[in-house]
């Protein structure tokens, strides 16, 4: 890595250069990750800067971090065009400047970053993306502002997790991702399509009491009938909420906030189970994933 500085060293060196320049306020936010990427490259390489950011046609591939051509210096940034998700494309061009930060010097022709890739499970190559998407989600949603907008003790809804994507210019799955790394509360993401889960992501403590889906290798697991991400007409403008008694989503009671669109084919639900615990589900460890790269490998060009 560069300088053998870490993704989170990294990210928070360029979170005090930002606080510095627009303070710690909420106007610093979202970040607008091209012309940090540029403008701090410039400074800090100058012989080796990121000189380009831009959209273009990727067949494949999300972003792509490129060396520049024969007689010019510096690297190229390079998101796929197709994404139309504003929150996407932010994220996508924050972990393309992971990498440039803190891989280019092992991968002097580049690095290209597709669905496809995302499903690479080789040591090495899984450790890269994973500081990528480390680096992008700690620049830009740094956890102390985060813990400011919900506490870590709090029980939000979609619509709050909502506000803090907006906040921070990514997604709401990525938001959740993000909330769910530091809650204290036992809490759980289910992403479904067509009836199906897709995956699903599980906080530190929901995780500790068997908390989780394991679709990893295994058949597709329906979801359940009587859950909201089953019933849309329940929905409302696409959003609704619902008590659930026990053997619904987990062998006890819960609250589900679900989401669906129309536009992305998929369903989210949010579970929040109560504080006290009763045996769910004790049989095996959840698999050990990156969470922001489920999003590239799940849902590429969709959000």
């Amino acid at each position: 890595m560069t300088e053998g500085f870490s993704p989170q060293r990294w990210a928070n060196t360029l979170t005090l250069l930002l606080n510095g320049v627009h303070g710690a306020a909420g106007e610093r936010f979202p970040v607008t990750v091209a012309e940090l990427a540029k403008e701090y490259s410039r400074h800090r390489f100058p012989d080796d800067p990121v000189s380009l950011v831009v959209g273009d046609s990727l067949p494949n591939f999300d972003g792509a971090l490129y060396k520049a051509p024969p007689g010019k210096k510096g690297w190229g940034i390079i998101y796929n065009s197709a994404i139309t998700s504003p929150g996407r494309i932010n994220f996508t061009i924050a972990h393309e400047f992971g990498h440039y930060l803190l891989h280019r010097l092992r991968f002097p022709d580049g690095l290209e970053c597709g669905q496809q890739d995302m499903m690479r499970w080789e040591s090495e190559y899984r450790q890269i993306e994973a500081q990528a998407n480390e680096f992008a989600a700690t620049l830009l949603m740094p956890l102390d502002d985060f813990r400011r907008q919900i506490d870590a003790r709090a029980k939000p809804g979609l619509d709050d997790l909502s506000g803090c994507a907006e906040r921070y210019g990514v997604s709401l799955v990525a938001a959740t991702l993000r909330w769910l790394q530091y809650t204290t509360r036992r809490s759980v993401m289910v992403v479904a399509r067509e009836g199906f889960i897709l995956w699903s992501r599980s906080s530190s403590p929901a995780l500790r009491t068997g908390a989780y889906f394991k679709t990893v290798g295994r058949p597709p697991i329906p979801v359940p009938a009587s859950s909201l991400a089953a019933q849309p007409e329940f929905l409302e403008r696409s959003r609704g909420e619902m008590a659930h008694d026990g053997e619904v989503w987990f062998a006890e009671p819960c609250e589900e906030f679900a989401l669906t669109s129309d536009q992305y084919d998929f369903t989210i639900s949010l579970l929040h189970l109560e504080a006290v615990v009763r045996p769910a589900r004790l049989d095996e460890e959840q698999e050990e994933v990156d969470s922001f790269d489920i999003i590239k490998r799940n849902f590429g060009n969709r959000e």
